[in-house]
């Protein structure tokens, strides 16, 4: 189903659907109203949701369709450095899974991979199963569950997390139990369109206690910032302790990639390095969390029970690469925890 009030968009839109043979359009409606008149009767297996509507907007749209018809959401944002952004990245904490950038025309450059983008979206997150979501209260941060592995052996001196599928909620909520005087520094790959990575930082950056900005080559991270992966690039920690930026293959078909963000970290640090993998779809994390934990490193992995995709969490834990798995609610005061140098003596 696309939701779209423009008639020229709502057009393209369903051009761009019905020549990809792994889609079939099952409605084209023009507000959000329409869409949950029309959900319990068309019952689709993916929205295409526009933010902007007249009426009722995308993000109170997503909040209704995920309490009432649990349905995978997709968003796809028009202009990336405005408020309709942070709207956008809203209806993920509201249960959206991803956001893709909005089509221009046919004839505009880059039009054929931004279609292609779309499309493998709406067939990805088509298969992800939804569950129906309450509306939205603070959530209770449950006490961390007891280590499954020894406690690190030296005080850990950085922090690299990573997450694909439904992790700016998780990252929100993992990074929002730091405090501003947290002692490490954090490294982060969140898997989204280029285009998108500066707003992501922003919008986080006025979620949570930790300032957050982009990485940029050269820079030495301090402790209690949050260094996010920009766009088309991958995020690497020098032995030097000065952050990369690289332009080396897709690891996975991803560029940043999580995978190669912990294996600098593991090679950086060793065992003074903490490795965070969320919820996401496919592998990419699990070889690199391995091979942080192979050199000492702590590294925890998303549970089961909250991930909203549990791929790449699953993988590392079958590489051996999880020295504990928890929910997400547990994972920031366990990170809190493991960072007080006092806890090492």
């Amino acid at each position: 189903m696309i939701v779209e009030d423009s008639l020229v968009m709502r057009r393209l839109l369903a051009h761009i659907v019905s020549r990809d043979p792994r889609l079939a359009l099952a409605a084209a409606v023009a507000s959000a109203e329409e869409a949950l008149q029309e959900l319990p009767r068309v019952r689709p297996d993916v929205i295409s949701m526009d933010i902007r509507l007249p009426g009722m907007d995308g993000l109170e749209a997503t909040r209704r369709i995920m309490a009432e018809h649990p349905t995978p959401i997709v968003v796809i944002a028009g202009a990336v450095q405005d408020e309709s952004f942070n709207i956008s990245m809203n209806a993920l904490r509201a249960g959206a899974l991803s956001v893709v950038e909005k089509p221009v025309g046919i004839e505009t450059g880059g039009h054929e991979q931004i279609a292609e983008t779309i499309c493998t979206q709406l067939y990805i997150m088509s298969q992800v199963p939804v569950i129906r979501q309450r509306p939205s209260i603070a959530p209770r941060l449950r006490p961390p569950l007891p280590d499954a592995a020894p406690r690190p052996a030296q005080a850990p001196a950085v922090l690299a997390i990573a997450a694909s599928t439904g992790g700016p909620p998780a990252l929100a909520q993992v990074l929002g139990a730091l405090p501003v005087d947290f002692p490490l520094p954090v490294l982060l790959v969140q898997h989204m369109g280029a285009a998108f990575m500066e707003g992501f930082a922003n919008w986080l950056d006025g979620l949570v206690p930790l300032p957050v900005r982009l990485a940029e080559e050269g820079t030495v991270p301090k402790p209690g910032h949050v260094y996010v992966a920009p766009g088309d690039r991958h995020l690497l920690l020098s032995p030097q302790n000065t952050l990369r930026l690289s332009l080396e293959k897709p690891i996975a078909s991803q560029r940043p990639s999580a995978t190669l963000l912990f294996r600098s970290v593991a090679t950086a640090a060793g065992a003074r390095a903490l490795g965070v993998l969320l919820t996401g779809m496919g592998e990419d994390g699990a070889i690199g969390l391995a091979e942080m934990r192979q050199a000492g490193g702590y590294t925890i992995t998303e549970n089961e029970s909250t991930a909203v995709v549990y791929g790449m969490p699953a993988a590392a834990v079958r590489l051996g690469g999880s020295s504990l798995s928890l929910p997400l609610p547990a994972i920031g005061p366990r990170l809190l925890q493991l960072a007080r140098k006092e806890a090492f003596g």
